[in-house]
C-alpha cells in the first residue's frame, strides 16, 4: 500500500511500524542504508548514522557484494543444465567456476579458454612474429617443429592484448545471452548472435539477468557491469549511467503523449538552447561590492543556504573572513570564499529567483561578480580551497538558474578533488571532512544534471568508494557563526544513491524487460525508498498528509521521495498507455496507482517547489513538467483517468492541477531558454488534451 493522504507513513510497504526516533547529534560513527536481503522481510535494519573517523564504506544488501553475492545461484543454472557437446558450454563452465572462488576477482583466462575453431588462445612469439595460426601444443607447436625453432609461449600473467579482451568479452556477451535465455524460456538454449530487441521502453533490458530464487532474492546482474571487464564507475549500480531514458522530454515520445506536441523533439534540443545561452553580461563589469550589510547576509547563509551545502565550517568562518578583509577582498581564496557566501546569503533572502522582476539584477550579483574576478586565480591552483570557491561559485549559478554554466564549474571542481584524493596524504589533516562535503556535493549536483542533460560524465564517481561521508565539523562552539547542520545533506546523498540506482536498473539502455520481469525490481527500489524514509531523523521525517508543510527541508525531502516514487512506478504508466488491456493485471493497476498518486502529490501544491530554490529550482522545474505529461496522457486513457479520480475529488481539480502548473512553468520561462522551451511544451500539449477530450 501506498503512503497515505492521511499522515501514515509507508511503514506498511517494509513490513515494520516505527514512529518518528530521537538521533543523537553527527559523530564519526559509520553512515549507511542497510537493506535486508529479502525485500519486504519484517526488519528494522536501516539507520541514518553518522560516518566514523576511519570512514568506513557505507553498507547496503543491494551492492556490487551483495548482488554478486546472490547471482551465483542464477549463473549456476547454466552449469546445472544438460551438459552441452559442444565446447562452447565447457568455456563458460570455466569462467563461471572461476568466479565461484573470488566473483569480484577478475578472471584470468589466458591459458584455460577453449573455443569451437580450436584455435591456442595462447600463441608462440613464433606464431605470433609470423601472424601465424598456432595450434598450442607444448612444449613445441607444430610450426616450431617443422622450423626447429625454439618454441617460447608467453608467461601467464602478461596482460591482454587488445585481442584477447574482444574474445572474453564476446564470451561473457554470449553467457549473459544465456543466461537471459534461460531465464526467459527454460526449454531453449538457443543463443542469438544480435541483442535482444528493445521495447518502447516498458521494462528492463535484454542484457540485465533478472532471476529469483525459490527464497524470492532478486539477483540483478546490470549489462557491462558486474563481474566483466569494465571499470568500477561503470559497474556501480548507484551512480547515473551514461545512456538513460529518464530525462522529462523523454516522455514525448510516449503513445497518446506524443500526440500532445506538434512535431517531434530532438532529445538533445535543452541542451543545445543551453549552450547556445549568452553569458552573464555583469561578469564583463569592474566588481563594485557594498560590504556595509554582510553580517545580515552571512547570518542568512548560515540559516537559509548552508544547510543544502554543508560546505562551509562555521567553526573557522571567522578566520577566513578576517584573511579576506586583510587582502581587501581583492585575492586568495578566503576573499573568494567570503563573497560567495555574500552572494548566495542576499539571493536567500529574497525568496525565489522567479519572484524577482527581470530587469533587476538578481540578489548577490554584485558579491558573485567580485567572486568571478579571483575565480581565474583559484582555476590554476589545485587545493580544497579553490575546489571550495569553484563548487559555491556552481551553486550560485543554480540559483540563477544556468545549469551548464554550474555543470562547468563542477568539471573544474571535480579535477581538483581527483588530483587530491587520489593521494589522500596531499590533503591537511583540518580540510579533510572540507574536501569530502565538497567530493559529494560535486557528486550529487552532476548526478541531478545527468538525469536531464546527455552531459560528459566528469569521472569523480570513480573515487566514490574511497571517500568517507561527512561527519562533522571539528571547532570551538564560540567561534562558530551558525550551526553544522549535515542530517539534511547525509539524507540527501542516500536518497540520491537510490535515484541512480532506478536510473541504472530500470531506464539504462541496457534496462528493458516485461513488467513482469520489473515486479521484483521495482518492489525492492520501492522497499528501499521506505527504509530511506523510516532513517530519516525525527526532525527531517516529513508527514505525508496533503496539506502544505512551513519546514523547507521537510518540504524538499517529501517532493524528493514522491518524485523517486513516481519514476520507479513510471514504466507501469507506459505499459498501460501501450496497451489498455495490461491494466487487467491487478499488480499493474496497484502500480499505476501508486505512480498516479505520487505525480499528484508532487503537483498539488505547486507553489511547495519554491522551497528549493536555491539548489533545485531548475531540476525541480523539469521534474514538475514531466510528472504533469504523465497526468496529462493518463487522463487520456480511460483506465488511467478511472485511477486518477480515485485520487481527487473530480476531473476538474486535475484540470486546475494542470493550470497552476503552466502559469508556475511560464513565470519561470525567462530565467533559462530551457525552461522557456518546457512551458511552451506544456502549454501546447494542454491545449491539445482539451481538444482530445472534448473531441
Amino acid at each position: 500500500m501506498s503512503p497515505s493522504s492521511t499522515g501514515d507513513s509507508p511503514h506498511s510497504l517494509g513490513g515494520t511500524s516505527s514512529s518518528g526516533r530521537q538521533f543523537p547529534l553527527p559523530s564519526r560513527e559509520n553512515f549507511a542504508i542497510e537493506v535486508p536481503s529479502q525485500p519486504h522481510s519484517a526488519s528494522n535494519g536501516s539507520s541514518l548514522k553518522s560516518p566514523s573517523s576511519a570512514k568506513a564504506a557505507r553498507t547496503t544488501n543491494f551492492s556490487r557484494e551483495g548482488i554478486l553475492g546472490s547471482a551465483q545461484k542464477a549463473r549456476n543454472l547454466s552449469q546445472s543444465s544438460e551438459a552441452r557437446p559442444d565446447t562452447l558450454a565447457v568455456d563458460l563452465q570455466k569462467v563461471s567456476s572461476d568466479e565461484n572462488i573470488n566473483p569480484l576477482k577478475r578472471r584470468n583466462t589466458d591459458a584455460t579458454i577453449d573455443y569451437p575453431r580450436r584455435r591456442a588462445t595462447i600463441a608462440c612469439e613464433v606464431c605470433r612474429s609470423r601472424k601465424s595460426r598456432c595450434d598450442g601444443t607444448k612444449p613445441k607447436c607444430k610450426l616450431c617443429t617443422e622450423l626447429g625453432a625454439e618454441c617460447i609461449y608467453r608467461e601467464p600473467g602478461i596482460k591482454l592484448d587488445a585481442g584477447d579482451k574482444l574474445i572474453l568479452e564476446r564470451l561473457n556477451r554470449i553467457e549473459s545471452l544465456l543466461q537471459m535465455s534461460m531465464v526467459n524460456n527454460p526449454n531453449s538454449m538457443q543463443i542469438s548472435g544480435d541483442s535482444p530487441p528493445m521495447s518502447n521502453g516498458t521494462g528492463l533490458s535484454g542484457d540485465n539477468l533478472l532471476a529469483a530464487s525459490g527464497s524470492n532474492f532478486v539477483s540483478i546482474i546490470p549489462s557491462g557491469g558486474l563481474g566483466t571487464w569494465t571499470n568500477h564507475a561503470t559497474s556501480s549500480i548507484s551512480t547515473m549511467p551514461k545512456v538513460h531514458t529518464n530525462a522529462a522530454l523523454h516522455l514525448l515520445q510516449w503513445p497518446l503523449i506524443r500526440d500532445l506536441v506538434q512535431r517531434p523533439y530532438d532529445p538533445q534540443i535543452l541542451l543545445q538552447l543551453e549552450m547556445a545561452r549568452e553569458p552573464l553580461p555583469s561578469l564583463a563589469k569592474t566588481p563594485c561590492v557594498d560590504l556595509s550589510n554582510t553580517h545580515a547576509y552571512i547570518e542568512a547563509y548560515f540559516d537559509r543556504v548552508n544547510v543544502w551545502y554543508a560546505c562551509v565550517n562555521p567553526y573557522t568562518w571567522r578566520s577566513h573572513y578576517r584573511s579576506a578583509l586583510s587582502n581587501g577582498f581583492r585575492e586568495g581564496p578566503e576573499s573568494c570564499i567570503v563573497l560567495l557566501v555574500l552572494a548566495l546569503g542576499q539571493a536567500s533572502l529574497r525568496g525565489s529567483i522567479s519572484r524577482v522582476v527581470p530587469q533587476e539584477d538578481p540578489p548577490g550579483l554584485q558579491y558573485f561578480t567580485a567572486a568571478w574576478s579571483l575565480l581565474p586565480g583559484m582555476m590554476t591552483s589545485n587545493s580544497v580551497l579553490a575546489a571550495q570557491c569553484h563548487l559555491l561559485a556552481a551553486a550560485y549559478l543554480f540559483y540563477l538558474v544556468r545549469p551548464l554554466e554550474a555543470w562547468n564549474l563542477l568539471c573544474t571542481t571535480s579535477s581538483k578533488l581527483q588530483l587530491l584524493l587520489m593521494t589522500p596524504s596531499r590533503i591537511p589533516e583540518d580540510q579533510r571532512e572540507l574536501s569530502e562535503r565538497i567530493y559529494w556535493n560535486a557528486l550529487l549536483f552532476e548526478s541531478d544534471l545527468l538525469a536531464e542533460l546527455d552531459l560528459p560524465h566528469s569521472g569523480v564517481v570513480q573515487l566514490e568508494e574511497h571517500v568517507g561521508l561527512p561527519g562533522g565539523f571539528q571547532g570551538e562552539e564560540s567561534e562558530a557563526v551558525g550551526r553544522d547542520d549535515l542530517w539534511y545533506f547525509l539524507a540527501e546523498v542516500a536518497l540520491r544513491r537510490l535515484l541512480n540506482r532506478v536510473s541504472q536498473l530500470i531506464y539504462s539502455k541496457d534496462s528493458m524487460a516485461s513488467t513482469t520481469s520489473l515486479e521484483p525490481v521495482v518492489a525492492e527500489l520501492d522497499f528501499q525508498l521506505t527504509q530511506w524514509y523510516e532513517s530519516l531523523p525525527s526532525a527531517l521525517q516529513f508527514p505525508f498528509t496533503r496539506a502544505p508543510l512551513a519546514d523547507p527541508v521537510q518540504t524538499v525531502l517529501r517532493l524528493r521521495f514522491f518524485a523517486c516514487r513516481t519514476i520507479i512506478y513510471r514504466p507501469y504508466i507506459l505499459a498501460v498507455l501501450d496497451n489498455e488491456q495490461a491494466v487487467l493485471d491487478p499488480s499493474v493497476r496497484d502500480s499505476c496507482h501508486k505512480c498516479l498518486e505520487a505525480s499528484i502529490r508532487q503537483l498539488e501544491h505547486i507553489g511547495a517547489h519554491h522551497a528549493g530554490h536555491m539548489p533545485y529550482l531548475w531540476q525541480g522545474a523539469l521534474s514538475i513538467v514531466s510528472q504533469t505529461l504523465l497526468v496529462m496522457g493518463a487522463t487520456m486513457s480511460p483506465s488511467l483517468s478511472n485511477i486518477l479520480l480515485t485520487l481527487v475529488p473530480h476531473r476538474e481539480v486535475i484540470d486546475q492541477i494542470i493550470n497552476d502548473v503552466i502559469m508556475d512553468i511560464e513565470r519561470m520561462a525567462v530565467l533559462a531558454p530551457s525552461l522557456s522551451l518546457a512551458a511552451e511544451i506544456i502549454k501546447e500539449a494542454e491545449v491539445r488534451r482539451r481538444t482530445f477530450l472534448n473531441g
